[in-house]
């Protein structure tokens, strides 16, 4: 049996993310496209902070609401763009962005290690447990460093022993198979052999117990 995620398992993905964007050359476009994505790479790596913050602040409520998310005001800096209420200053630069995301990470992190095991929040995908939310995290983290490091040009490789934890917990319609290509193929971001490319896709975020 495989088991689920666990925050270390986010805390040691986040570093090795962090790690590799700050490798990205100096001269690297940030306003470039973000692989497939209509977002640049900046604006997806604030989408990724957005994300890993808005986690944890589901969990955070002595009762995490059950049928909305925590009322934050997001807001778009452009058409198009991610609807975030999480925003990095332009002025501080790339070092900035990745502090910003390297905190909202942490207090993802944090937070799910403190989490009673009983507790559930909303996702619109499933109500989920501690364990869900940090797969969650994982998803947006491995999948976004894939969509960002295409855009600056930069190899990302993620762990394969993560990928599989969080295709058992978040996939189970999905065969599993070599992880890494399979958690990018159930996420729609490339075809497998046999297997044409997802335009349709969802995770299942409650617990599958």
């Amino acid at each position: 049996m495989i088991d689920s995620p666990t925050p270390d398992d986010l805390a040691r993905t986040l570093r090795l993310a962090v790690d590799t964007l700050a490798g990205a050359p100096a001269d690297a476009d940030w306003s470039r496209p973000a692989g497939t994505l209509d977002w640049s790479c900046w604006e997806t790596v604030e989408h990724l902070g957005d994300d890993l913050l808005a986690y944890a602040a589901q969990l955070g409520p002595a009762r995490p609401p059950r049928d909305r998310y925590v009322p934050f005001e997001a807001t778009r800096r452009s058409p198009g763009a991610p609807n975030n209420f999480v925003r990095a200053k332009p002025a501080d630069g790339v070092p900035g962005l990745l502090e910003v995301l390297e905190a909202s990470g942490g207090l993802m992190v944090a937070i799910a290690r403190v989490a009673p095991p009983d507790t559930r929040a909303h996702h619109p995908w499933g109500l989920a447990d501690a364990s869900g939310f940090v797969a969650m995290s994982l998803v947006e983290t491995l999948v976004h460093l894939h969509d960002v490091t295409q855009g600056l040009g930069v190899p990302w490789t993620p762990p394969a022993d993560v990928c599989t934890r969080v295709l058992t917990r978040l996939f189970p319609d999905v065969p599993l198979a070599d992880p890494w290509p399979t958690l990018l193929w159930a996420t729609g971001r490339t075809a497998l052999p046999g297997l044409p490319l997802r335009t349709d896709w969802r995770w299942y975020a409650e617990p599958q117990h």
